[in-house]
């Protein structure tokens, strides 16, 4: 598997793109992410999408267009080549606002990731959103700002959250129940764990580098 990032590039609300790639890093446009990283000044390695958004397809040979009728999104198709290519950490930015429609889609697409034994974030405006599947992340001691944790596609057993202001042991968390919304890092290294089932995780944006989620 390869060491670096795959980043993704959406055609959802632009905040920003607060990246620079390496040398062992992936992006990927997902259609009118094409677009933000020209402005942005950030290479592109491969264009995905039907480019309804972009409203052109890119020139050159590393560009996937895909028909306007399909059964996944422009971003869930970029992901696969991201799998495609041995990456396993994935960035994804301007996936969120704009249709709520898209923004649940890539809500599913970052607990899928992580069901499939990736890591993923979603960049927001000033929130950073994780998933985590039948296994645990570390945040190290540093950030501080709220964390929300919720149960996502069905209950999620065994949670267990350390460091943070209020901690559980082996809770069961429910995807109508939002009993994990609003805790508070306290300086400390946090943990969240889930035994069984999925976990969407927000944590703000600064609390994310590329060491952070490990």
């Amino acid at each position: 598997m390869k060491k670096g990032i795959c980043y993704i590039v959406g055609a959802g609300e632009h905040f920003g793109l607060a990246f620079r790639p390496g040398p062992d890093d992936l992006v990927i446009a997902a259609d009118a992410g094409f677009r933000y990283l020209a402005e942005a000044g950030i290479r592109c390695d491969l264009a995905v999408g039907d480019f309804d958004t972009l409203r052109y397809t890119p020139d050159g040979p590393n560009v996937v267009k895909l028909p306007a009728e399909k059964d996944v999104t422009d971003a869930w198709a970029a992901a696969e080549e991201g799998i495609r290519a041995g990456y396993d950490m994935f960035h994804v930015y301007c996936a969120t606002g704009g249709r709520i429609d898209h923004t649940i889609a890539n809500l599913q697409l970052i607990a899928h990731l992580a069901r499939e034994g990736k890591r993923a974030v979603l960049f927001g405006r000033d929130t950073a959103i994780t998933a985590v599947a039948d296994g645990a992340i570390a945040i190290p001691a540093g950030p501080g700002g709220y964390v929300s944790v919720f149960a996502f596609g069905g209950p999620a057993e065994g949670v267990t959250l350390r460091g943070l202001k209020y901690e559980l042991r082996s809770a069961t968390l429910f995807p109508d129940v939002p009993l994990g919304v609003s805790n508070e890092f306290t300086g400390a290294e946090a943990e969240i764990r889930v035994e069984t089932g999925t976990l969407l995780v927000t944590v703000p944006i600064g609390a994310i580098r590329r060491d952070v989620l490990k």
